[in-house]
């Protein structure tokens, strides 16, 4: 593995992070380590397998596994699975993991700091280096970064257009000395972007502090999914009106104005909500198929009835993850693509 200094430009050279919609050689995960964070380790575990066995129907999945969970992995994982054997210190590869690019002399990727979302959980030092670690297993060059960011934080078109989030990238838990146009231009150079848009975020979101990957993602070059709520009363409804607000008549790296789409979200009232993750558009593209979350709320068929119109040529597989959210995240969350390289 080469690693680049932070004075390398991927995009000068080619290189650029595509959509989650390209063809992927493989997708990346981590077994659930972190003592404590889950209340039933046990159905979360069954969960993680679930949703590791759906995406391995439809390309190859490399687990990475701490060197005390081997027990547990091997029990709950099939053979379809590779079992990579590596101390981590949590189970969240689209954060950790690193952010694949393409279109240079060989397959590489951006290495960003990670200090586990502002310093919430403790240690975090392995999964500090998860980002290089993948990198070297997948025989890829390494771009380095000054950001402290995490790949939830990020969707992307493939063309230049990044959305990103204010309540978590401009968060001084992060970046506090770095100015807006500062993170900007370190987003652009470390993706291969050409323009970054800003949206608001969730700033009452405390495990990220407003990703992304809960509210908003690129469909396609040119269309743009974000979540809304329909019942007024819900305490996230004016999220998903804020961040509309702030798409609407935006227009990407390319000059096209953005054309959205929307998704019902998940429940937020806390006499339902289990107090994680309840977001649908955080899911997974898989090759062929699109791996979708259930929570048990009486909308889980909204989502596969959405993702059915807006990839008609793609599966829809529906996983439980109730377990998996109350840590935080979902589907999109405990997953990191790796694109061929051509």
């Amino acid at each position: 593995m080469k690693i680049r200094s932070i004075d390398f430009h991927p995009r000068d050279y080619g290189y650029y992070m595509p959509g989650e919609w390209y063809r992927h050689e493989c997708c990346w995960m981590a077994w659930p380590c972190r003592d404590g964070l889950w209340s039933n380790n046990e159905k979360t575990m069954k969960e993680y397998a679930d949703v590791a066995h759906s995406i391995a129907r439809f390309e190859p999945l490399k687990m990475l596994v701490a060197p005390e969970k081997m027990g547990s992995a091997k029990h709950y994982l099939n053979e379809n699975i590779e079992i990579i054997e590596l101390k981590i210190d949590d189970s969240w590869t689209r954060d950790s993991g690193p952010n694949f690019l393409i279109g240079g002399e060989k397959l590489a990727g951006t290495d960003w700091i990670f200090n586990a979302w502002g310093n919430k959980y403790h240690p975090y030092d392995n999964d500090a280096d998860m980002a290089k670690r993948i990198m070297e297993l997948s025989d890829a060059d390494c771009f380095s970064s000054w950001l402290v960011a995490e790949g939830g934080g990020i969707t992307v078109d493939g063309e230049g257009t990044i959305i990103t989030t204010e309540s978590c990238f401009l968060n001084k838990n992060r970046n506090p000395s770095r100015s807006k146009q500062e993170i900007e231009e370190e987003l652009c150079r470390s993706l291969g972007g050409k323009k970054v848009i800003w949206i608001p975020g969730d700033v009452d979101e405390t495990e990220t502090d407003g990703h992304v990957d809960g509210i908003a993602a690129f469909i396609e070059p040119g269309r743009v999914l974000i979540e809304v709520n329909s019942d007024s009363s819900d305490p996230h409804y004016q999220v998903g009106i804020d961040n509309m607000n702030a798409l609407k008549n935006q227009s990407d790296a390319r000059g096209r104005k953005l054309e959205i789409e929307f998704i019902e979200e998940g429940i937020y009232h806390k006499d339902v909500w289990n107090g994680g993750c309840s977001s649908y558009i955080n899911s997974y593209l898989a090759n062929d198929a699109v791996i979708v979350p259930a929570y048990g709320y009486e909308r889980d068929h909204l989502v596969v009835e959405t993702y059915q119109y807006l990839y008609p040529d793609r599966e829809i597989v529906q996983v439980e993850i109730n377990n998996i959210a109350v840590g935080g995240g979902g589907i999109h969350c405990i997953t990191q693509q790796q694109p061929y390289f051509k």
